[in-house]
């Protein structure tokens, strides 16, 4: 149990309670465990424990001579992380060291005298095939999407060799029942089978989640390997900004939750509704989401009041004049209107014409000082001919124009400044119509690790006009002022 709020405590025992219970439950079951589920909240020490019971059947008293030993993880990253981990343990230890050879190049542990050898394998299930191992380990294996893993299946069925294989599973929960974690752990704890143990350290749906006891469920390690004080920060995150919840209720409840939530709340959006600058003059980064030819194609505008530090926003949105009306109709949405009132600007024809688009991008570069412009890539070849028939230079695209994917790794760190502004209030969006569908419309999806992007799979409409507001951030220097004072005072 926690022994003190703040820094963790890990001057006393190395070995915590929990996981003296699960060393119990795994060794000392008549039945003889075959499989091994604990599934615990993220940051409990779940692979430091793995390394542990990795090197007791390598060198301990669970070695079985001659043995293969392979740990499981569904990226290369992860296991080198576990074999990195127990080779540390060896070389901290004179003993071990004495014991056992590290190979780095291959990640490989070897016991000589033994003739004991483990290896780290990543998800290419080629190399797993014609292995016999006695000791497995899957690390993470809540990261597997839907019922099968190819390496699962081989490593298992590789142990059928050996009299007595263990299997150890450990990782955070999947997201969905239909998920192969959650399959195992489903039917492990319906008790078919003796030899295999689970147990699953999570949160009950119906309790508060927030509350320190309820995290405490999830979370064995609480205030011994875990900070409690950055727990409940991650706490007071999610329950201040709905897109974390899942992500915690997941990483730290440990429930089977789908990583997907929206965005934003409306009230915060609302929040930053005041009238933004006009931007003509200024310095200026810029985010472009050219959409397929009928669809909505958004552009939006950013610069900073060094004064206040507010960031101001200038959405443009274009659809086909043709149709206009008929897709208000379909779409149920006020194209039309918005239209009317000079919130959506529509492209000659039945198609957002590009050619309209590079002529409207000119005049935005000669009235604003315009530092990066970020595009999707997906359309850019189309969009380039018209841009240097509109008078930019190659130069000019190829200084001002960033490719800017789509994906986690450049999505999330331009999401969590946008997040950080709008929760600081510090955005002045003007309360634009069109820009304010999108926000309320946007989905995010979240990876193993955490990282998020923009889902319109996932959304309940078009978030165009927040994709190219995220770009036009991924794109900005945030620590460099954008107004000059000189520019402010004219």
């Amino acid at each position: 149990m926690p022994r003190s709020r703040g820094r963790p405590d890990r001057s006393a025992d190395p070995v915590d309670d929990w996981q003296k219970r699960e060393i119990l439950c795994i060794y000392d079951n008549p039945a003889t465990t075959r499989r091994a589920i604990i599934s615990v909240g993220r940051k409990s020490g779940k692979t430091t424990f793995a390394a542990c019971l990795l090197l007791v059947h390598l060198v301990g008293p669970a070695a079985i001579p001659n043995s293969q030993l392979y740990s499981a993880a569904q990226s290369r990253d992860q296991a080198a992380l576990l074999y990195a981990l127990a080779a540390k343990i060896v070389r901290m230890s004179s003993a071990l060291g004495n014991a056992i050879v590290c190979k780095d190049g291959v990640k490989q542990l070897v016991c000589p005298a033994r003739g004991t050898v483990y290896r780290a394998l990543s998800a290419d299930a080629s190399t797993a095939y014609g292995l016999s191992p006695a000791f497995v380990c899957h690390d993470e294996l809540g990261q597997v999407r839907g019922p099968r893993s190819e390496l699962y299946e081989a490593l298992t069925t590789a142990s059928a060799s050996q009299l007595a294989p263990l299997q150890l599973i450990i990782s955070t929960q999947a997201t969905n029942d239909s998920d192969l974690l959650s399959i195992l752990i489903d039917d492990a704890l319906a008790g078919h089978d003796p030899r295999v143990i689970c147990n699953l350290y999570s949160a009950p749906p119906d309790a508060d989640p927030f509350a320190i006891a309820t995290i405490k469920l999830a979370n064995p390690a609480l205030g011994n390997f875990q900070n409690p004080d950055e727990v409940l920060a991650m706490a007071a995150d999610a329950k201040r900004m709905p897109a974390r919840e899942p992500a915690y209720r997941r990483l730290v409840l440990n429930q089977r939750v789908e990583a997907s939530a929206l965005f934003i709340s409306q009230a915060q959006w609302q929040a930053c509704a005041g009238e933004p600058l006009d931007l003509r003059g200024r310095d200026v980064f810029a985010g472009l989401d050219l959409s397929e030819t009928r669809d909505l194609t958004a552009l939006v505008l950013i610069g900073q009041d060094i004064r206040d530090g507010t960031w101001h926003v200038q959405p443009t949105f274009w659809l086909p004049n043709d149709g206009l009306a008929h897709k208000s109709l379909v779409d149920r949405t006020p194209y039309d209107s918005w239209h009317a009132k000079g919130f959506l600007e529509t492209t000659p024809g039945s198609s957002v014409s590009y050619e309209y688009v590079a002529r409207h991008l000119k005049q935005v570069f000669d009235q604003h000082r315009v530092g990066r412009l970020a595009f999707d890539r997906w359309n850019m070849q189309h969009l380039k001919p018209w841009l240097l028939a509109a008078g930019f230079s190659e130069r000019v695209i190829e200084d001002k124009f960033v490719g800017f994917g789509q994906g986690y790794k450049s999505m999330s760190p331009a999401l969590r400044d946008l997040e950080s502004i709008i929760l600081e209030k510090k955005l002045r969006h003007g309360a634009h119509p069109v820009l304010q569908w999108c926000a309320s419309n946007c989905v995010i999806a979240l990876d193993d690790a955490g990282n998020r992007k923009l889902s319109k799979k996932r959304s309940t409409g078009r978030i165009d006009g927040m994709t190219a507001l995220t770009m036009a951030f991924g794109v900005t220097p945030m620590r460099a002022p954008t107004f000059d004072v000189e520019a402010l005072i004219a």
